[in-house]
This record gives structure tokens, sequence and C-alpha cells, in this order.
């Protein structure tokens, strides 16, 4: 279970509401969606903020999220990780995927051991994590299902090191 920051939360959390299976088309990522994207965040922080918190739905879609992870987050992404996608599986499921250089995640690492599974891989490669994302009183919990590099299915304690 990872903790996330309330703009990837809001992001992430609004991605997981949209209906059914997912729409994403190989559209590419483009500026104008991720500022429309970077309004809605706004928006959606603006009313946790409130003194009111009553519910509100806000539309997105898949494109103004990638967008956004592409224009507006990039730069906030830990060493090696890059071109961040997230696609909507419906009644709450997510899956996202980079592209994840291991060599540089070693880097920024500390551990040295020779237990640390990141010290076996190398290279440039996919990971892909899959769940489910509940939302709720402005928090969000994303409870890992599945976890891979490249086409290997890798252990959640491997998929947090890589993310740590």
């Amino acid at each position: 279970m990872f903790r996330l920051g309330l703009r990837v939360t809001a992001v992430v959390a609004a991605l997981a509401l949209l209906p059914g299976a997912s729409t994403h088309a190989q559209v590419r990522p483009s500026k104008s969606d991720a500022q429309a994207m970077t309004q809605k965040v706004a928006a959606i922080a603006a009313h946790g903020e409130g003194a009111a918190r009553q519910g509100r739905r806000t539309t997105v879609t898949e494109n103004e999220v990638n967008s956004y992870l592409a224009y507006e987050v990039a730069d906030q992404l830990p060493a090696g990780v890059g071109q961040p996608t997230l696609t909507a599986l419906g009644a709450g499921r997510i899956s996202g995927r980079a592209i994840v250089d291991l060599d540089a995640v070693r880097k920024a690492g500390n551990s040295t051991s020779l237990f640390d599974l990141r010290s076996y891989l190398t290279g440039n490669v996919p990971v892909t994590a899959t769940g489910v994302l509940q939302a709720s009183n402005g928090r969000g919990r994303f409870e890992l299902e599945s976890a891979s590099v490249g086409v290997l299915p890798i252990p959640k304690l491997l998929l947090q090191e890589i993310v740590a």
C-alpha cells in the first residue's frame, strides 16, 4: 500500500472512477489536456480544503490524466522512472505503467547489500502495476494486485524496492 500526495491522489482517484473499460486509444499526451487536468486538480484540492466537505464529481479522461503525468508531474518522478501512464479498468481498478531505468534506480538507492533484489536487474524495462484504488474523505488507498517487469511477474516486495 502506497501513500499518495494530494495532487496525485486526486488524479488517480478521478481515473479510477471512470466507468467501464479503458478508452485509451493510443492518443498522444497534449499540453491542452495537461492544462485542463491541472485546473481540475486545483479545483479538487480547493474543494477538499473547504469547510463544508460535500461530495463532488469531477469527470476526467485518461488522456487528461496521462497528459498531466507527462507534462506536469514528469519532473517530480523518482530517478529512472519515465513515461508513466494510467489506464482505467473499471470498478475502481487501475493499471499503471512506466519505463524504468533500473540502473538509475539502483544508483539512486542506498543499499549495497548482496540481498538487494535491485542489484540483479539492469536496463530499461516496462514496469506495470495493477490494483484497486479506493478514495474517500480526501485520502486514497491503492491495493496492489499484481506487478511485472516486462512480461515477468514480480513480487510486491520487489516493486516496493523499485518504487522506494
